[in-house]
């Protein structure tokens, strides 16, 4: 089969690599539509860690069930399916107490930070274990379910935030990740939401997609968030990013007792405030991948709840990923997000 193979740091090369071997309870899918994630741009030029090649890079994706496994159940051949990033044991302690997200051993598909490898889907087919399966609604197209993870990833922060109705909040980082959050707060019930991004460009389509205002970044941010709050600052914050100063601005963004919900992570250390997060009592979290949520995330995109096209930029071949990756790894105006299909 073809595949686009990470095969050293900033070497993408398209070529002919064997097809993938499916365990008993596994299926092989034949994928329709990849997307490049932000991880997968930070991870080609080894910055991360978590992209050792030689690697086939790809988490964001669906398809159809071209193999199945001899202990298969409930799946067909020709079923539209996609799948959860996240490959957990079903067994570990983690798991059978709702937080597979957090299983011992887990695996992310796309992804060899040195404890393991797990060919991914930029490629024509792929590998997934038949319990991380989720069958693709009739009317959701394989592009839009090519988006469903970074989705069910905001749903994940969101959920884990106490947000009361009416609540005010902060996104720090309106890429895609940022800009599904933004729809998932207003689905929540939340009342003012205000992004804060580098580029005027997603600072808009944060508005077009509920935002109420956009700041931007460096323009003395937390005061501007206090006078839009009563003086006091955000009830909650998001943080989308992952590095130093934006991790700042978030914590700076809240009110006192408030919480900020931590989802970048594309630094591994930041710096922290402990004074002020004691003494104004805040709630400092994580948020990790996903447990759960993809049912969740498949209804709302079919609804239209949550608008996935809008933060689409392009949709090409597999062939021409090399260049997309070199586009996106160079921050181009106006690039979100870039579908690659086999």
């Amino acid at each position: 089969m073809k595949a686009l193979v990470l095969e050293d740091y900033n070497a993408l090369v398209y070529k002919d690599v064997p097809k993938p071997k499916y365990e008993p309870g596994e299926v092989l899918i034949q994928v329709k539509a990849c997307g490049i994630c932000g991880s997968d741009v930070h991870g080609i030029d080894g910055s991360s860690g978590r992209r050792i090649p030689p690697l086939i890079m790809g988490h964001e994706a669906s398809g159809v069930i071209a193999e199945i496994g001899c202990e298969v159940k409930n799946w067909r051949i020709g079923d539209r399916v996609t799948f959860d990033s996240t490959i957990y044991k079903l067994e570990d302690w983690y798991t059978r107490k709702g937080l597979y997200n957090l299983s011992e051993g887990r695996i992310v598909l796309g992804v060899s930070p040195g404890e393991y490898c797990r060919h991914g889907a930029f490629a024509e087919y792929v590998a997934i274990p038949q319990h991380v399966l989720y069958k693709i609604p009739d009317t959701v197209s394989f592009t839009q379910a090519a988006m469903v993870e970074p989705v069910a990833v905001a749903l994940h922060a969101v959920g884990l935030t106490p947000i009361s109705v009416n609540d005010s909040a902060v996104v720090v980082g309106v890429g895609m990740i940022g800009s599904f959050i933004v729809q998932a707060l207003r689905a929540a019930g939340c009342g003012k939401i205000i992004v804060v991004d580098l580029e005027p460009e997603r600072l808009e389509l944060a508005g077009q997609l509920g935002a109420d205002l956009g700041i931007k970044a460096g323009d003395d941010v937390p005061e501007k968030i206090k006078e839009l709050t009563h003086g006091r600052g955000a009830d909650v914050a998001f943080e989308a990013v992952g590095i130093d100063p934006t991790v700042q601005t978030a914590i700076d963004s809240v009110r006192r007792g408030g919480t900020i919900t931590l989802v970048g992570n594309l630094t591994p250390n930041v710096n922290l405030p402990l004074q002020k997060v004691v003494t104004q009592q805040l709630r400092l979290q994580g948020s990790c991948a996903i447990c759960g949520e993809y049912p969740a995330a498949l209804e709302m995109i079919e609804r239209g709840e949550i608008n996935v096209d809008a933060i689409l930029s392009a949709e090409v071949s597999l062939t021409e990923g090399a260049k997309w990756f070199q586009r996106l790894y160079d921050k181009e105006k106006g690039l979100v997000k870039v579908i690659l299909n086999p």
